[in-house]
């Protein structure tokens, strides 16, 4: 029996993923979280074989459960169901670890023969995107996208640097970099292009 914990925000969904693979002989969902601090409690405490996930929840997005799960070496595949068809996500999701993405929009019976591949130690990447995805590369660095993050929640270069605790000069170059990287005309389009993209 495969094991499987859920983490999905959307409640309709997240009830519709659960239905579709309690309806497989061969697996149980031990668990159905709406959020991502709970999934990580609930893996802590349950460690399932097979955690299904979504990117961006509250609490934890699916790439940082993944990390998690990865860093402290927990027995359990990751699989990312998301509706962010972007060639960054899905690189920052096999750089943490994760063994499945796919897209919102696939078959269903797409999602219990993943679940059934990366249990038995298998790889499943929707296709088209897997191609983009290593055809285009993340141009910004970690500081970049950490401070072109919180330019799009609206702070100030100020604001920033005091909450990174760098100078406010530091700031200004990190965000210019990330601008001409994007060759976008200010920090709010360049934040849009990179949400656009997945690199945030």
């Amino acid at each position: 029996m495969i094991r499987v914990l859920l983490a999905e925000d959307q409640g309709m969904l997240r009830g519709a993923l659960a239905a579709l693979l309690t309806l497989e002989s061969d697996m149980q969902v031990l668990e159905s979280c709406p959020d991502g601090t709970s999934a990580w409690a609930a893996l802590q405490r349950l460690r399932p074989d097979v955690l299904v996930t979504d990117i961006e929840m509250p609490g934890l997005t699916g790439l940082e459960l993944a990390l998690r799960v990865r860093e402290r070496a927990l027995p359990c595949r990751v699989v990312i169901v998301t509706t962010f068809a972007r060639p960054g996500y899905l690189r920052r999701a096999l750089d943490a670890g994760v063994s499945g993405y796919l897209l919102k929009d696939a078959p269903a019976q797409q999602l219990a023969d993943a679940v059934r591949k990366v249990h038995a130690g298998g790889r499943v990447v929707d296709p088209q995107l897997a191609v983009e995805a290593w055809t285009e590369g993340d141009p910004l660095n970690e500081r970049e996208r950490q401070v072109l993050r919180l330019a799009g929640a609206g702070m100030s270069s100020a604001d920033i640097a005091a909450q990174l605790n760098l100078s406010h000069g530091t700031v200004r170059n990190y965000l210019s970099e990330a601008i001409g990287k994007l060759n976008a005309g200010n920090r709010i389009e360049a934040y849009r292009l990179a949400r656009q993209k997945g690199w945030l």
